[in-house]
């Protein structure tokens, strides 16, 4: 059977895309890190370039007050849906860049992988999802549905300006439906389709107790310790067997149904191998809960950091005037990242000890949870598309990570995300020697392709 153009045209120009992507690759922008500020916006004026030789119409860098967004469209399928494409070109930083076999933005390409900060999480997915549309609009000279293009700098670190974007361009950016470029399958022959993600928010807990570090021997059982009041918050914050005990923090909560039970046993799961790789010898966590059902679909507070006093080598024997600790909530539908920061703030306060003064400073890195209906025409296209590619139905599945700009697309634009993107949870995403295999990159084109056809056969 003869292999459409577009598909010849994939194969043909393989290494020139390879050579591409690497090129993309060697932009350090990360956008967390302000010395690469310069950095972020020079791979998104690289995007926009390779948009406009792809054929996309109308491409241009917009502002946001922060890391810019990328926007193209080509729009020229009447009476068919319009879907806009999305996908982030920022990394997150390199360190401990010691433990890097390469240098993290100087690829190679060795074993059938490409290693580089950014190669999985996202340019090698954002890339894939262009290269899809240059190799229909070569081929055929049009596209299957009206697509538009949203690529943006600052998912590493929130997305914080793209709300206000959203919502003073919502006629620029209005879609059907929204297909992710930023995602996972489940192993390297098993595909998934992601149907919920977790929100987040992040207090910082500082105690102050005496004006100054205090000799032990004297000032010791007179005063309250910062770090005894500390302990005592934080253990205050969950029961021992995990549940959390923060007055109205299940509030909003949206529980999970049979049928959501039902598909996430479905996901093969080996609790003792999945031990092993974490390096533990027992699980925790809320009663009535799976581990995956906790770890999918149940909220979280965790404490990330812990410090106070003296903590050199030998002893010093002082009563410390601070004590810190930096803690996060992962949320799911319909919690509310200022509401529930709000409750544990509450509870602080309400537990804190006398003899100390607590002062609680919120992040603005966070996120809301997003859950999108597992019956989504667009969810239905991509299963096809899947199961044509790998060969066996997809498993559907949720994340305990985040992507901030879903819940913004569903508020301001009404539309869905769907995802499709190819990346794997071993290629060391956020972590030393990321890397992409090559099979999930070419994978990636064709995939794209398949799923706008399918959506414009199916008009979803």
């Amino acid at each position: 059977m003869t292999s459409p153009l577009w598909e010849v045209y994939l194969e043909d120009n393989r290494p020139r895309f390879i050579e591409a992507l690497f090129e993309f690759l060697r932009i350090p922008s990360i956008s967390a890190l302000p010395e690469h500020a310069e950095d972020v916006q020079r791979a998104g004026q690289w995007v926009a370039d390779r948009l406009q030789g792809a054929g996309a119409e109308n491409v241009q860098i917009m502002p946001t007050g922060g890391h810019p967004v990328v926007y193209g469209e080509w729009l020229h399928a009447p009476g068919k849906p319009t879907v806009l494409i999305y996908g982030h070109f920022d990394t997150q930083p390199v360190d401990p860049l010691e433990l890097w076999k390469h240098p993290p933005f100087d690829p190679v390409l060795k074993g059938g992988r490409i290693y580089a900060r950014g190669a999985s999480d996202d340019k090698g997915n954002l890339f894939s999802a262009i290269v899809a549309v240059e190799a229909l609009l070569k081929t055929e000279e049009s596209l299957p549905v009206n697509v538009k293009f949203f690529f943006e700098g600052q998912e590493e670190i929130g997305s914080p300006q793209l709300a206000k974007l959203l919502a003073e361009n919502r006629d620029h950016f209005s879609c059907d439906m929204v297909i992710s470029a930023d995602g996972l399958q489940w192993a390297p022959d098993q595909p998934s389709l992601e149907l919920g993600l977790k929100g987040l928010c992040a207090l910082q807990i500082d105690v102050k107790g005496p004006s100054g570090d205090l000799h032990s021997g004297m000032c010791g059982g007179v005063i309250q310790n910062p770090i005894h009041a500390l302990a005592r918050i934080i253990d205050s914050m969950r029961s021992s067997e995990g549940h959390i005990l923060v007055e109205g923090f299940y509030d909003d909560v949206v529980e999970l149904t049979e049928e959501d039970r039902h598909f996430m046993a479905q996901v093969p799961y080996n609790e003792s191998e999945y031990m092993a790789t974490m390096g533990v010898n027992a699980l925790f966590g809320e009663p009535g809960y799976t581990t995956r059902e906790r770890n999918w679909a149940r909220p979280t507070l965790e404490v990330n950091g812990i410090w106070g006093g003296f903590q050199g080598e030998g002893d010093k024997t002082v009563i410390p005037a601070e004590a810190h600790a930096k803690i996060t909530c992962r949320l799911v539908s319909d919690q509310q990242p200022a509401t529930v920061a709000a409750a544990v703030a509450t509870h602080v306060k309400k537990v804190t000890p006398p003899g100390v003064q607590v002062v609680i400073q919120q992040s603005d890195h966070g996120a809301y949870p997003y859950l999108m209906p597992m019956e989504h025409p667009g969810n239905v296209a991509a299963f096809s598309v899947l199961k044509k590619l790998y060969g066996k139905d997809p498993y559907y599945t949720r994340s305990g990570g985040s992507i901030p700009v879903c819940h913004y697309f569903l508020k301001e634009l009404g539309a869905y995300t769907v995802g499709l993107a190819f990346s794997l949870d071993d290629e060391h995403l956020h972590a030393p020697n990321e890397f992409l295999r090559l099979e999930s990159l070419n994978r990636g084109q064709k995939g794209f392709v398949m799923l706008l056809k399918e959506l414009a056969r199916k008009g979803c």
